[in-house]
């Protein structure tokens, strides 16, 4: 009867230890199970990386073919109102006031032959030349700075004067002046690489750069040079 009775507490005693086991094995599953990660790669967009066009130079930053080159100059086009291009000019020795003892004033006249008003100013470049082949003989002529040089606008036909003083080549000594005769003058209108040739026969230069002949004042319009 007693071991009955002990045996059947047992057996219950067993029965709740494997049944409070088999519940904690179950809850402790469902805590400590790893969770899934889900992993993700960053990747560059459109506007994040840099692109081909943006890293090389535009077109529009190379200079153009007319702009490298430099085109024609407003100033020598020779256009309405603008500085008398060399190709639009003649030019002639006229009679100016005679000079004195040893010397003779002429008149440089520069007329615009061209098709439209344009200007000059200031004081040309002006050398002896002769041999038949345009030569330069001799020191060119200095300008005389102290003389008008108005900016003179020639409309079709008229002309600018610039009174050049001659010296005779008889002031030098032959040996200091070694004189030859001369053709004319070449002739560089204010402001341009282009020269003119200006036929003058009969003049005598000096082919020593020491013996200056050649003195110029300012272009002024024709009829007002003082001398």
């Amino acid at each position: 009867m007693h071991r009955s009775t002990r045996s059947s507490i047992v057996l219950a005693s067993t029965v709740v230890v494997l049944a409070l086991a088999l519940t904690g094995c179950s809850s402790g599953g469902s805590d400590t199970a790893p969770t899934a990660t889900e992993t993700v790669t960053a990747s560059a967009t459109a506007s994040s990386s840099p692109s081909t066009a943006s890293a090389a130079p535009s077109s529009s930053s190379a200079p153009s073919s007319s702009s490298a080159s430099g085109g024609s100059a407003a100033g020598g086009s020779g256009g309405d109102g603008g500085r008398c291009a060399t190709e639009s000019l003649t030019g002639s020795i006229e009679s100016g006031s005679g000079g004195a003892a040893g010397s003779t004033y002429v008149h440089l006249a520069l007329r615009n032959t061209g098709s439209t008003t344009c200007t000059l100013q200031g004081w040309p470049g002006v050398s002896f030349v002769g041999g038949g082949s345009g030569e330069q003989i001799g020191a060119a002529a200095t300008r005389d700075e102290a003389s008008a040089h108005p900016t003179v606008t020639l409309a079709p036909g008229a002309a600018a004067v610039a009174p050049l003083k001659i010296t005779q080549a008889e002031n030098y000594p032959t040996a200091k002046c070694d004189p030859v005769a001369a053709d004319g003058f070449r002739v560089y209108p204010p402001g341009s690489t282009e020269s003119l040739f200006v036929r003058d026969s009969g003049v005598t230069a000096c082919r020593s750069t020491d013996a200056g002949l050649l003195s110029v004042q300012g272009l002024v319009p024709e009829g007002q040079a003082a001398d």
